[in-house]
């Protein structure tokens, strides 16, 4: 069975809900964005929102993916960097009890953070203090690692190291692992569009882009017009689209793929659990149709919870529904 290496930012999730946005308005971040921080600001967010009953989670895009995979029983592992410290610790144990290969760098610099703000309607803004994550380097990809894979998964979140990001890529298919490839953000998009453009058409296999980050991507376009322009670019291009579903472009082949009624309190991980549920269908060679409808399933679940997280009881009631889709 095939394997997925997960690289990105090693962070940990901390959580917030808002009671109206008009804290984001007095932080001055942009509703639905996420905001590249340092420790300062990080602190001075927290102060803001009173911790308002804060939750932890190990998090981070490319991880929330390898976490997802992994409660599905694909092999995975992850690659990233921790501080010597609570929330290192912390982002170390969450992967090693779910049976994912941790493969983390130490540094004396604090774990970096992600604050998640939730909005009343579940919309979610990130105040992001990378700490530790933003030291990893071209470098510190492992040969003998990339060796073991067939799959490498990178968030879009780690552009703002475009050496790293650019060597991950490349020694990815080097080494003949398939490269799928998370946007992340539109304004992470809007600012290294070109980088994003050249590297994506160079070296990604699977693309996953939402609406807003789709639309920064293609310079405009919207739904199949920007599906029809990034699958120029890919073998696999999946554009989500919440609410309406998704669309999906494989091999020349398009689909559309509705979305699964929930109960929707916390967007977070909404978009890396659909890559997860993608994924895994591509990785037990199902019907491509059938990918997107695991990845509306596990994207569906996850909103219904705080966090990119979901219990044992929750991973087994959607094995369960696995079995119908499957079928």
């Amino acid at each position: 069975m095939a394997k997925v290496l997960g690289m990105g930012n090693a962070l940990v999730d901390i959580l917030l809900r808002l009671d109206s946005d008009a804290v984001l308005e007095r932080l001055e971040m942009p509703r639905g964005s996420m905001q590249l921080v340092d420790k300062h600001t990080a602190e001075k967010v927290m102060k803001a929102t009173g911790h308002n009953g804060a939750t932890k989670a190990s998090g981070g895009s490319a991880a929330n993916t390898i976490h997802g995979l992994a409660n599905l029983g694909i092999k995975t592992g992850f690659l990233g960097k921790i501080g010597r410290d609570e929330l290192g610790n912390f982002f170390k144990n969450d992967l090693l009890n779910k049976g994912i290969d941790p493969i983390l760098l130490e540094s004396e610099t604090e774990s970096g953070r992600a604050i998640a703000l939730i909005s009343p309607d579940s919309e979610r803004t990130f105040a992001t203090y990378l700490g530790a994550a933003v030291e990893m380097r071209a470098d510190d990809i492992p040969d003998e690692v990339l060796k073991n894979y067939s799959y490498l998964h990178i968030e879009g979140y780690l552009v703002q190291n475009q050496e790293l990001i650019r060597e991950g890529l490349r020694r990815a298919k080097q080494y003949g692992l398939k490269v799928s490839l998370d946007l992340a953000s539109f304004n992470v998009v809007e600012e290294n569009l070109e980088f994003l453009r050249d590297n994506v058409a160079r070296y990604v296999d699977i693309l996953f882009a939402n609406e807003e980050e789709a639309r920064a991507f293609s310079g405009g376009l919207e739904g199949e017009e920007a599906l029809e322009w990034m699958g120029q670019m890919c073998e696999t291009v999946v554009l989500k689209q919440g609410a309406k579903g998704s669309l999906i472009k494989h091999n020349g082949q398009k689909v559309s793929v509705g979305s699964v009624i929930s109960n929707p309190i916390d967007t977070t991980g909404a978009g890396d659990l659909y890559a997860a549920g993608f994924l895994f269908g591509l990785i037990r060679s199902l019907p491509v149709h059938k990918c997107g409808e695991i990845g509306a399933l596990l994207s569906a679940r996850v909103i219904e919870v705080i966090g990119p997280k979901m219990d044992e009881e929750r991973w087994n009631a959607i094995r369960n529904e696995l079995l119908v889709l499957a079928e």
